[in-house]
């Protein structure tokens, strides 16, 4: 892994909470339910990326299956405890 991959690594971590940190606490569980495909997305780029990265790669990549698997399940969570106050009892 070369210096460029492993600045644009730490800027998308910078970057991404930043973002994450602006969102009023109102919009989180309807971006959280939308976050979904894109954490599935990156699940199956931290797969490819264990596979190619070498060994750093590797490490990096197993992090991020465990951190988008975590996002993706929470989200689903959410999205079902949020869908179910809106049900007819």
């Amino acid at each position: 892994m070369d210096i460029s991959t492993l600045t644009v690594f730490i800027l998308a971590i910078f970057v991404g909470f930043e973002i994450i940190t602006k969102v009023p606490p109102t919009l989180q569980t309807p971006l959280m339910s939308g976050s979904n495909a894109i954490s599935g997305i990156a699940v199956v780029g931290a797969i490819i990326a264990t596979k190619i990265g070498g060994e750093w790669g590797t490490w990096i990549g197993f992090v991020a299956v465990i951190f988008s698997t975590i996002n993706v399940v929470g989200g689903f969570l959410v999205t079902n405890r949020m869908l179910k106050m809106f049900k007819r009892k």
